[in-house]
């Protein structure tokens, strides 16, 4: 039986991301194959969703369930290499699916002796183990590609030969034994908190995306955003922050954000005049804005949560300042920007009108309010995903006009399926990362070297977490590249004097930017392919229009206050108010226009302007809020005398 298409077809209308995006570089089935592959999909989906309602399944074996679909699944899904044949399944991928089944099933059988002859493991637990290991690493290879898989190699060997290590890094070693029994047994490695969160929380939100995309919420999003702002200067533009935004409420990696709200967006914005670098660096800032956009904040929020032990609700009303200035820092770029090359918006002729769109379709909201709503009124993460999930189903029935089939909603099942492999596989690893750091005591020890580096000076800690962050997250999911910034980087930050949960985000929030930075950008990259343009200009104009990322968190470390760490809302408004003004003045002076053309000089002014916003202080909000002015009077000015002219 040929499980797989004699040619590789893409249909034109639809994107590859496989180029660009490992994750989405899937083997290509035949239509039996591919339902084969439906059925297991939607059993491993059905098994999550028996384990969430069911709350019945023992931790251990909930987690290596998990693990066992996903690994056996990465095998069979994605191609050994980046060049391989992917309309072939090889031998030695049904062969690996088939060894990591084995070894699953083996340690799924025997948790309960293997928890009472802890530290006393058998021979055949060590080979079962270590073969466990290797082949969770052989896969995220596969998947999420070599920069996490290196990572948590050089992690094993450290733990193996840190006895032969000098100064800070130096520890009494350990035997490969122990170490790999450590990472694949105890719950302090691979089947650890990373995957715990993975086959709870962030499955079941990973499903109730899936659901929202096919009840056809994702198209609502952008057409709610045209009717709100399609008509405004560089209305397209400003679609794809809006509609980035939301659909980042609930989206799990920028690069699928990008496409598929860029893939209406950006055509747009290059027919009203926008350079294709420009439109696509637009769509992939947005994009990767949705990352640390609450809820979901790319299936991350879960992850922060555990770690710093900050209630959910609270984390949401926390992170939602910082995300919330990301956004406007960009579309305060994409105003000034539009303006400056004197780009109209959409017809209102031809957008949506928002009163008739939300006469007919606003019911469609109805299952993030729903969510949001039993996350705040304090439900837990399980219960309101999966309450989520059933308003979800209910809300295109509650109108004839949204009505879907059944057998599409259905279908959210394999696509949430298949969609947590990545995340699964990436989980997985971070734990060797995260169970070598605990057995070896390595976070402390990097913080501890580096703070003999910066000494007592937060401002340089905060520099080299963010280039560290910038580094550790090139190239990995959302969710492996908190795992690892908070692991190696957050500790230098939390030794300097940055509260914990502050630190966490600081280093999650660089991480992430790491999306629209190049060399490593694969936003961008994403966009770039869409708009036609050149990949490296695209990430160049995207790390411009993304700037406020590069500044709000050193906002909120320095002055914790900002985002109610230690402080309330009422605390927190001046605050916000100077930091809006303050990526007014940068976006302005990196743009060249406020209310007309700005000269070299006075670019400057407005750049140190918002630079003296971002400093705590009565006294440099007061300078900046004053060179922010005088440019904004001088540009007045100016332009006003150019018109009557």
């Amino acid at each position: 039986m040929n499980l797989f298409k004699k040619k590789a077809q893409t249909p034109p209308e639809e994107i590859d991301l496989s180029a660009i995006d490992r994750e989405s570089k899937y083997k290509i089935f035949s239509p039996k194959g591919e339902k084969i592959l439906t059925v297991v999909l939607t059993v491993f989906a059905l098994f999550q969703l028996y384990a969430s309602i069911s709350n019945k399944v023992p931790l251990q074996i909930l987690r290596y369930t998990h693990l066992g679909f996903a690994i056996c699944l990465a095998f069979l899904i994605y191609p050994a290499t980046k060049n391989a044949d992917r309309r072939k399944l090889p031998w030695y991928d049904i062969a690996l699916s088939a060894t990591f089944f084995c070894v699953v099933a083996y340690f799924i059988i025997n948790y309960k002796p293997l928890q009472f002859r802890a530290g006393a493991y058998t021979k055949l637990d060590v080979i079962m183990a270590g073969l466990g290991v290797a082949m969770v690493l052989l896969a995220c290879l596969r998947v999420v590609g070599p920069p996490i898989v290196i990572i948590a190699s050089c992690f094993f060997v450290y733990g193996l030969v840190g006895a032969y290590l000098p100064s800070f890094l130096h520890h009494r070693g350990f035997s490969l034994q122990r170490v790999i029994t450590h990472l694949f047994i105890t719950t302090n490695g691979i089947i650890g908190n990373p995957l715990g969160v993975c086959s709870t929380f962030i499955f079941l939100f990973i499903l109730f995306g899936a659901v929202l995309e096919k009840t056809g919420i994702g198209q609502f999003f952008i057409d709610l955003a045209n009717s709100l702002a399609g008509w405004a200067a560089g209305g397209p533009a400003k679609v794809a922050v809006l509609s980035s935004a939301l659909q980042g409420t609930v989206s799990g990696s920028s690069v699928s954000n990008t496409v598929s709200t860029g893939s209406f967006t950006i055509p747009l914005m290059k027919s009203l005049g926008y350079s294709p670098e420009f439109a696509g660096a637009v769509e992939a800032a947005a994009s990767t804005g949705g990352q640390i956009m609450p809820p979901v904040m790319g299936s991350a929020a879960f992850l922060i949560s555990e770690s710093c032990d900050v209630p959910y609700r609270e984390l949401m009303l926390i992170a939602v300042v910082p995300a919330s200035l990301y956004f406007i820092g960009i579309w305060i770029s994409v105003h000034l920007e539009a303006k400056r090359l004197g780009l109209k918006g959409t017809p209102r002729d031809q957008l949506p009108k928002l009163w008739p769109l939300v006469s007919a379709k606003g019911h469609l909201l109805l299952p993030l309010v729903a969510i949001i709503y039993l996350m705040l009124a304090g439900y837990t993460i399980t219960r309101a995903a999966l309450i989520g999930c059933v308003v979800c189903i209910i809300a295109p029935y509650l109108r004839k006009g949204t009505h879907v089939p059944f057998v599409k909603i259905f279908s959210a099942l394999p696509q949430a399926g298949r969609s947590v492999i990545s995340v699964a596989t990436a989980c997985s690893t971070a734990g060797i990362i995260i169970g070598m750091v605990t057995l070896t005591g390595l976070g402390q020890r990097i913080g501890a070297g580096i703070f003999d580096l910066v000494g007592n000076s937060v401002f340089l800690a905060l520099v080299c977490a963010m280039f560290t962050s910038l580094v550790l997250g090139m190239g990995v999911s959302t969710t492996s590249n908190y795992l690892i910034t908070s692991t190696i980087a957050a500790p230098i930050l939390i030794k300097a004097g940055v509260p914990l949960l502050a630190a966490h985000m600081f280093c999650f929030y660089f991480g992430i930017v790491a999306d629209i930075t190049p060399p490593v950008a694969l936003a961008a990259y994403a966009g770039s392919a869409i708009a036609k343009g050149n990949a490296f200009k695209t990430g160049v104009n995207a790390t411009k229009l993304a700037i406020a990322a590069f500044l709000i968190p050193y906002m909120f470390a320095l002055n914790p206050k900002m985002i109610m760490i230690g402080g309330t809302f009422v605390d927190a408004a001046p605050m916000i108010v100077t930091a809006i003004i303050g990526l007014v003045g940068i976006g302005a002076g990196f743009i060249g226009y406020m209310n007309g053309p700005i000269n070299s000089i006075f670019r400057i002014v407005s750049l140190a302007g918002g630079l003296c916003l971002v400093i705590p202080g009565t006294m440099t909000d007061i300078i900046g809020i004053a060179l922010i002015a005088l440019v904004f009077v001088v540009t007045k000015i100016t332009n006003k005398n150019k018109v009557s002219a």
